[in-house]
């Protein structure tokens, strides 16, 4: 009767783990920054490898063409087919994923 018990924990355990990840992934009604960044970088595959990538967690205000979002501000660096390695800052829409803004950084 005693492995009952430990299956009955471990699919509870797994349901609220499940319930709490997708609460956060749903937090008002943003994406989870990670996943933004992710979406960044599969529309970005054309820059090259990607070779790094960064993003920060707290969405910030970015105001483009007299309208105003909620973005996830980050960046990726990338190496083309010569090896030459270029950066790249970008602003997502926290609530739909798009890039508003990819701009390559001087060195």
């Amino acid at each position: 009767m005693g492995w009952k018990r430990f299956a009955v924990g471990m699919g509870a355990g797994v349901a609220v783990t499940i319930l709490a990840k997708n609460q956060l992934d749903k937090t008002d009604g943003k994406l989870a920054p990670e996943k933004a960044l992710k979406l960044v970088k599969r529309k970005t595959t054309h820059l090259g490898t990607i070779e790094g990538s960064w993003v920060h967690m707290v969405t910030e205000d970015f105001e483009q063409d007299q309208l105003l979002y909620q973005v996830y501000r980050g960046g990726i660096t990338c190496s083309d087919e010569s090896g030459k390695i270029e950066a790249y800052e970008f602003f997502v829409d926290s609530s739909t994923g798009t890039v508003l803004a990819l701009n390559k950084q001087d060195h």
